[in-house]
């Protein structure tokens, strides 16, 4: 008897068993702490601040990025607060900005980014000195 070797296959190929382990369904699931997911966002948000929003820098730079995150089963809420330059298309940059976060967001955490609310902190001008708001 002979036989021949099957078609290579399309895709990727099928898990190796796993002795002795219960089904993935069954394994549990992995959590984020709120913690954890607003730190990924506020590297998100200075990664999208430089990005879009080219904020001045004035002595020691803009004040970083905060963030806030709310993780309930499986999606999670945003809020960040941060600085942006003046004079700027404010609602296109913000909007670019949470696009940029939710995405990454997504990407590093497997988590669906339901919201992300942005509230700007100061508008910070290229001669402005460090505290001053306009």
């Amino acid at each position: 008897m002979s036989t021949r070797p099957a078609p290579p296959r399309e895709g990727p190929s099928p898990p190796a068993p796993t002795a002795g382990l219960p089904p993935p369904a069954e394994r549990g699931a992995t959590v984020i702490p709120d913690r954890v997911v607003a730190r990924i966002a506020v590297q998100a948000a200075r990664a999208a601040q430089s990005r879009r929003a080219a904020v001045p820098p004035d002595r020691g730079g803009p004040v970083a990025p905060h963030a806030s995150a709310a993780v309930r089963t499986g999606s999670v809420r945003l809020h960040l607060t941060m600085d942006l330059p003046y004079p700027t298309d404010i609602p296109r940059v913000c909007e670019r900005i949470q696009q940029d976060v939710a995405e990454r967001v997504a990407q590093l955490t497997g988590l669906r980014v339901g919201e992300v609310l942005l509230t700007v902190r100061r508008l910070v001008t290229a001669d402005a000195p460090r505290g001053r708001v306009r």
